[in-house]
């Protein structure tokens, strides 16, 4: 086993992407589990050989593949077999399209390889995986970082965002899409993946607040593609935001459930449901594949900040005074303004909410997310609401 793994660490550091083509041109038409042996094997259909970055992760076990960003042919649902648990996919950043394969026990890459067109078969690249010891596995986790650091460059160079400072007197808005990319958040009754509802909500609620003339508005995300956590509320401070909003969708297994809720930030979950959302919303990061044993841990004591008290009382006036404009728009929860530890909304000096605009399992929630017009009253209801929240803030001397 220890050869093995020092094989595939060497293979990991010699990988490298097939050159002379653009990324964008290389499709996935298919994939397939199988089991061969004591392995379980994983392939993709590619329109072009590809030798992507491959690295292990702990807690839980996953096997993740970086590939350049790809586009995604396949319209069926695949049920994975053997070692594999589950999988997911999307675009991880700019440049990268991840793939994530849940494992229910360890395991290590015994081989992996490409395999040359023939025969009626396009270019497809192979993966086996084999069941492992604990110890054997987290030798690999570390071996494998290697290709966990290497950063895939776009084949058309992404330029950065150009963050505009205040020159006047709009206040700025952050509106955060919950999810995207590789993590695709709760399915509905419709079919439509909570990322993708999330980012026509967030739109809608830009144009709803820009068209007023008194607010600067920016997106997390403005396309499908995964955002970590931190990076989200990174951006509220470095644009100098007033106010954080992530919109969420919400999904249960009782179906006559809905309404939506506003959360704000506390380190004790209000009720059981709030505990219940949080659980759900802070494994965004586990679910895309990112290594949070070297992420930092800058927002573990941020609560015991003073400054972050405050925020937190502004948060929470800022969701009272949403509350009842929700109301007037859209059907809410009994106890629509809830508490919850949410990673999201941990900026040290921007009031943060989240807003879980309703159940995709619930038949009439669905209908209304879904629709122009559902849309276009949540994002009614949001502008009133900061256009109050400020008012306020102006008689406070803020």
């Amino acid at each position: 086993m220890r050869n093995n793994t020092l094989l595939f660490g060497l293979w990991i550091l010699l990988s490298s992407f097939a050159a002379g083509l653009a990324a964008q041109d290389i499709k996935v038409a298919d994939i397939r589990f199988g089991e061969n042996g004591e392995a379980t094997r994983f392939v993709l259909d590619v329109s072009a050989p590809v030798k992507p970055n491959i690295f292990l992760l702990a807690n839980p076990s996953r096997v993740v593949i970086d590939m350049p960003e790809v586009q995604w042919q396949l319209g069926r649902s695949i049920e994975p077999k053997g070692i594999i648990a589950g999988f997911r996919h999307g675009l991880f950043s700019s440049g990268t399209y991840r793939i994530v394969l849940d494992l229910k026990n360890p395991a290590v890459v015994s081989k992996a390889f490409p395999l040359p067109a023939s025969e009626g078969y396009s270019d497809r690249y192979v993966i086996d995986l084999k069941s492992t010891g604990s110890a054997a596995f987290t030798k690999a986790v570390k071996v494998s970082r290697a290709a966990r650091l290497k950063v895939i460059k776009p084949s058309v160079p992404v330029a950065p965002p150009k963050i505009v400072r205040r020159t006047d007197n709009k206040r700025i808005i952050v509106i955060d899409a919950g999810h995207g990319g590789v993590d695709p958040g709760t399915l509905g009754r419709f079919g439509a993946n909570e990322k993708i509802l999330t980012l026509k909500i967030s739109r809608e609620i830009k144009r709803e607040l820009e068209k007023t003339g008194r607010y600067k508005v920016y997106l997390t995300r403005n396309k499908d593609i995964y955002v970590p956590h931190r990076s989200r509320f990174a951006l509220a401070k470095r644009v100098g935001a007033d106010l954080f909003v992530s919109v969420h969708v919400d999904a249960i297994k009782n179906s006559k459930v809905r309404g939506g809720t506003v959360y704000t930030l506390n380190e004790r979950a209000s009720d059981k449901e709030a505990a219940r959302l949080a659980r759900k919303e802070n494994k965004s990061d586990v679910l895309a594949g990112v290594d949070l044993a070297y992420t930092n841990d800058e927002v573990s004591s941020i609560l015991i900040d003073l400054a972050q008290r405050e925020t937190m009382n502004a948060s929470a006036q800022s969701a009272e005074i949403l509350l009842p404009e929700m109301r007037k728009q859209v059907r809410m929860h009994k106890k629509g303004h809830r508490f919850a530890n949410l990673l999201v909304l941990k900026s040290p000096d921007v009031p943060s909410i989240l807003l879980e605009t309703g159940y995709q399992t619930n038949k009439a929630d669905a209908r209304m997310l879904n629709s122009r017009k559902g849309q276009r009253s949540i994002s009614k209801a949001l502008r009133i609401a900061a256009d109050k929240y400020f008012e306020t803030l102006v008689v406070q001397g803020r």
